[in-house]
Formats: C-alpha cells, sequence, structure tokens
C-alpha cells in the first residue's frame, strides 16, 4: 500500500503544483483547498503536504537544473509536464532515499496520465539529464 499511497500523493501533487503555477495562490492556500475538496483517504497526505510545500519553496533551484536541458525554456514548457518536471527534479535533487529510476518511472507515468500523447519522452529525456547531474554516483553504478 505504501507504493499506491505515494503514486497518489505525487499523482494529487501534479494537480496541485499545475494549479500553484497557473494561479500563483500560496502553496498553503492550495494544500488546504485540495484537502478539503479530494478523498486523499488512500493517499500519503504527510508526502503530498511536502511536495506542495516544497516544490513551490525550492522551484527557482530546480528551474535552473532544468532549465539546462530545456532549449525553449522552462516557461514555455506546457504547464502540466513543468509541474511533472519540478516534482521530478525536486526528488532527484532533495529526496536522495527514493532511487533516481523510481522517480523518472514516476514522472513518465504521471506525464501518460496528465500530458500530452508523446511528452513523456521529452520528460523522460529531461529528467534523464538530471539526474546524471544530480544522482551521478547512482547512475553510474546503475
Amino acid at each position: 500500500m505504501a507504493s499506491k499511497s505515494r503514486h497518489l500523493a505525487r499523482r494529487n501533487a501534479v494537480q496541485a503544483l499545475y494549479q500553484w503555477d497557473l494561479t500563483e495562490q500560496d502553496p498553503g492556500d492550495i494544500e488546504t483547498n485540495f484537502i478539503q475538496a479530494h478523498d486523499l483517504s488512500n493517499v500519503d497526505t504527510d508526502y503530498f503536504q511536502h511536495l506542495i510545500r516544497n516544490v513551490p519553496l525550492y522551484h527557482q533551484e530546480v528551474d535552473d537544473h532544468l532549465s539546462q536541458y530545456i532549449k525553449r525554456g522552462i516557461e514555455n514548457i506546457d504547464p502540466v509536464e513543468r509541474a511533472i518536471l519540478r516534482l521530478g527534479a525536486y526528488e532527484l535533487e532533495y529526496e536522495k532515499s527514493i532511487p533516481y529510476k523510481s522517480i523518472i518511472d514516476e514522472a513518465i507515468e504521471l506525464t501518460k496520465v496528465f500530458g500530452a500523447e508523446e511528452s513523456y519522452r521529452f520528460v523522460n529525456g529531461v529528467l534523464d539529464r538530471v539526474a546524471k547531474e544530480l544522482r551521478q554516483s547512482e547512475v553510474n553504478v546503475a
């Protein structure tokens, strides 16, 4: 159940981060409203809240990592894909206990659910390069 609930935490976090990106609302307000409006009974809500608080907090550092591998600029990326990329890059940088392959696999799955038809390839390529930068020793072992 733990992996499912964490997957659902990411899935809900992508939706909340999308809302934050488009509306520029306070992440705390989005978190509160999201928890009230959605059934999160099967979700790792602690991890959901962690992501909603920290991805916006560290989004500039995360965007700096992503921007190196996006030719058109992060601001020109589809907002759904941008939310997924930010979530994945955040986890690659700050959640070292999660294997990089798991992070990338989750991002691909989220992109297949929420993104454009072939956008998972783009997300995979960008996060793979970010992983090689941020998790070099882990990537080299694999």
